[in-house]
């Protein structure tokens, strides 16, 4: 299945919204980085929130693809909020290494619209 069909990148004022599919091929990982990096130019955005709340697995390439897109985004002068990240991915995580940079944690989407909201004055 072509990864166009199930990864988008919604914009929300001046943040960008992505929900990562339960089981993200390394094609549609690489698509989310490109559209990601795309998107902030497009729209100037101040930062994204990467939903990861029905991610159940995390391989290396997927672990290295979402750190390196949250230092990309940071060089391109916005915030990542990692937004559902379960137990059991959050394991694996720290056992390959997983580095987020200033890339910030939450528990929900909820909770990472807050922190936008609180330190950039989106509402």
């Amino acid at each position: 299945m072509d990864g166009e069909n199930n990864l988008s990148v919604i914009k929300l004022k001046n943040i960008l919204l992505v929900t990562v599919p339960d089981d993200p091929g390394d094609d549609i990982i690489q698509e989310l980085q490109t559209k990601v990096l795309h998107a902030i130019e497009k729209y100037q955005s101040k930062g994204l929130i990467l939903d990861i709340s029905s991610v159940n697995i995390l391989d290396s390439f997927f672990a290295r693809t979402i750190s390196e897109t949250t230092q990309m985004v940071a060089l391109m002068g916005g915030q990542t909020v990692i937004a559902g990240m379960q137990p059991s991915v959050a394991i694996t995580a720290t056992e390959l290494g997983l580095h987020l940079g200033k890339a910030i944690s939450t528990l929900d989407v909820d909770r990472a619209l807050d922190i936008f909201t609180d330190n950039f004055k989106l509402v």
